[in-house]
């Protein structure tokens, strides 16, 4: 069961980081799109796995690589955002969620 602290800094760190993939779209991801869909942080507040979906690309194994080859610079911006409300920036794990895409395929089939 979630507490309110961690519950206070997942929803601050999805914030923050989906401001922080809209500024560095252009220059890291290749025009793509993510969204930061859950932020789920340890009890100790010490790790954040983040889960994010990617969207017009053609290659989102391509986009996904990059982000997770940047997440240092990424957890560094996110420590310039949140640095002064929370002590120790998380560690980052990023995921991809493809429930979207699931539900969408679900669609699909449902409508032939």
């Amino acid at each position: 069961m979630k507490n309110i602290r961690q519950n206070k800094i997942s929803s601050l760190v999805q914030r923050s980081l989906s401001e922080i993939f809209l500024a560095e779209n252009s220059n890291l991801f290749d025009d793509a799109m993510i969204s930061v869909t859950k932020v789920y942080v340890t009890r100790d507040l010490s790790l954040a796995r983040i889960y994010i979906s990617i969207y017009k690309t053609d290659n989102k194994d391509e986009v996904f690589k990059k982000v997770s080859e940047n997440k240092s610079y990424i957890r560094k911006l996110l420590g310039l955002r949140i640095g002064k409300q929370i002590r120790f920036i998380p560690q980052l794990e990023f995921y991809i969620d493809d429930s979207l895409d699931y539900i969408e395929n679900i669609e699909k089939l449902l409508k032939k």
